[in-house]
Formats: C-alpha cells, sequence, structure tokens
C-alpha cells in the first residue's frame, strides 16, 4: 500500500469531530500522516483538542498547524507543505468517509495508472425522503455531484507542488479545486474518479444563504481571466443564470432611471420586464422544493436579491482580475 497523508482544513466547526471520527473508524490501511489546518483567524470559541480525542491511536500521526484565516486553498496549501507521503488526501471538516473508505483508497490509489495524478472520491448527500429537497439541500447535492471536488479528492503530492499547489486568490470555498485540476490536466497528468465513498450531510444555515453565496460569481471571473471562456464545457460545470441575472438587473435599473427622468411608460415597462424575470426564478426554484410557507417567503425574499448581488460580484470580478497571471504558488 502506498502512504499517503490526509490533509482537512477547518474552522473548528461541530462537524469535525465527526469528520475524525469517521477517519479514525474506518478499516484499512491507516494515513500516515494527518494535518488539521486551523482557519481561524484567532481561537475561537470550542478547542481544538477535544475533536481531535476522538482520532484514537491516529492521534500521535497528526500534525495541527495554523492556516492563518486565508481561506481554504491557502490552508490547504499550509497542510501540502508539511506532507511527505506520495499521495494527499483532501477531506473537508464537514464529510464522514465510509466505514470501508481506507480500504477503498488503497484499492484507488493501487489502480491509479503512472499517468494518473488525482484520483475523486464519491461524495453522497442524504437528502430527505419525506419531502422534497429544499434550495439550499439541492444547491449541496449539485456541488457534490461536480468533478474534482476537494470534499474527497487524492493527488500525487509531488505533482501538487510542481503545479504551486492551490490558487490562494480564491479566498472562498469555490472554484479553487476546479482550478488546481485544470493546472494538473494542463500538466499533461490525468484525473479520474474512484470507488470510494463519502458522505457529505447537508450542514444548517440561514435563510440568506443563496444571497451570500453570490459572491461566487467573483471566482467565476477569476476562472474566466485564468482559463478562457472553454472553462466552463472543460470542468462539466452549469454556467448558472449570471447573464440572466445581469438582465434582470439591468431592466430594474432601467426602471428606476427612467421613471426618475419622467419617462413614465418606458419605466413600467422596464419594471414590468424586471417583474416577470424576478418571477420566472423565483418560481423555478419554489416549484422543485417543500412549497412550506417559510421555503416560499425565503425564494420570494431572495429571488429579489440575488440577481443584484450577483451582478455586483461577476462585474466587480471582472474588474478586479483584469490583469491577473498564472497563479506561481508559494511555499
Amino acid at each position: 500500500m502506498t502512504p499517503y497523508a490526509v490533509v482537512i482544513p477547518t474552522l473548528v466547526r461541530d462537524t469535525l469531530a465527526d469528520c475524525l471520527a469517521a477517519l479514525a473508524a474506518a478499516t484499512g490501511p491507516a494515513p500516515a500522516e494527518i494535518v488539521v489546518v486551523d482557519d481561524r483567524l484567532e481561537d475561537g470559541p470550542g478547542p481544538l483538542e477535544h475533536p481531535l480525542s476522538v482520532l484514537g491511536d491516529l492521534r500521535d500521526r497528526t500534525t495541527v498547524v495554523r492556516g492563518g484565516g486565508h481561506g481554504p486553498a491557502a490552508a490547504r496549501n499550509a497542510g501540502l507543505w508539511r506532507v511527505a507521503s506520495p499521495w494527499v488526501v483532501f477531506l473537508d471538516d464537514d464529510v464522514q468517509v465510509g466505514p470501508h473508505w481506507c480500504e477503498q483508497l488503497a484499492e484507488d490509489l493501487g489502480e491509479a495508472s503512472p499517468d494518473t495524478a488525482g484520483v475523486q472520491g464519491v461524495i453522497t448527500v442524504p437528502l430527505p425522503q419525506d419531502r422534497r429537497p429544499t434550495d439550499w439541500e439541492r444547491r449541496t447535492a449539485a456541488r457534490a455531484r461536480a468533478r474534482w471536488i476537494t470534499a474527497d479528492m487524492a493527488y500525487r503530492t509531488d505533482v501538487l507542488k510542481q503545479v504551486g499547489g492551490f490558487d490562494e486568490r480564491f479566498r472562498r470555498a469555490h472554484r479553487e479545486d476546479t482550478d488546481l485540476a485544470l493546472r494538473v490536466l494542463d500538466a499533461g497528468w490525468r484525473v479520474r474518479r474512484g470507488r470510494r465513498t463519502t458522505r457529505h450531510p447537508v450542514r444548517p444555515t440561514g435563510r440568506w444563504v443563496s444571497v451570500r453565496a453570490q459572491c461566487g460569481n467573483a471566482d467565476d471571473a477569476l476562472m474566466l481571466r485564468l482559463h478562457g471562456p472553454g472553462w466552463w464545457a472543460r470542468a462539466a460545470a452549469p454556467r448558472g443564470r449570471v447573464r440572466r441575472h445581469l438582465a434582470i438587473t439591468a431592466l430594474g435599473v432601467a426602471a428606476c432611471a427612467l421613471t426618475a427622468a419622467g419617462r413614465r411608460t418606458s419605466g413600467v415597462t422596464a419594471a414590468l420586464g424586471w417583474a416577470l424575470g424576478t418571477g420566472e426564478y423565483a418560481w423555478s426554484r419554489i416549484a422543485s422544493g417543500p412549497r412550506t410557507r417559510y421555503e416560499v417567503d425565503t425564494m420570494l425574499a431572495t429571488s429579489v436579491l440575488v440577481p443584484p448581488v450577483a451582478t455586483w460580484y461577476w462585474l466587480s470580478g471582472l474588474w478586479r482580475y483584469r490583469g491577473v497571471g498564472p497563479w506561481r504558488g508559494s511555499a
């Protein structure tokens, strides 16, 4: 069995203990190294020693490093530079590996051809069986089906160090894994899907999560600057609704401007277009969900806010990253 390391970036959420407990309980060859990267800006509530205690005998193989609060990409790099094993597996702190994960990982790595640099795990998201999933639950399940997701992703350590690791300009947990995989592929390596399984429960969140998530549009703009307009097709990633959000926002702005200028008829026409676009977006989210009062109210409110917020992050990202160059890496 090829030795491997496990790197887990964390903000020391409640899910970390379950993640580490599942790893300690998995049957098969244990990791030679575990690096837990504490990415909090400062020590917050919940000491790290408590979740680490569930590791049992693996605690002696575990190193804790500080990430500095620079985001998951930088945190994974902080762990990457400290491992010596030929393979490194990245896990998110809110996943739970399967009971036979170590055995399955050994098979995945053993079957990797010499030109294979990465092997992705199979992520499953448990969804409710007695009702339709909410918008947030559907979003979580969709992300789990994405290519190269680092919720459970194994890479050859030397390959990652050759390409400079994760691009630390991605400050959020969005697209940093896609960018890395594309750079690995561009270097002539292959990345494939393995058979090991990892569970990704849907974490509780607030009503406005879909609005906050629009900051990812800035990362899409960075991807466009780095990899060109073809990156969506290469990654088999949906383009999302940013074009529709731009159009809806433009209609809303035009309605306000035209009305203020005294052009009432044109203003009403633009406002009608805004209302139709917003209504279509809201219904597309409501129709697939449980349609409870809370969910419907949430979809109506956030469907008004999402288009302008998405537009802001997309345009500001295009401006911010207008002269960006390839990632050179940092050790």
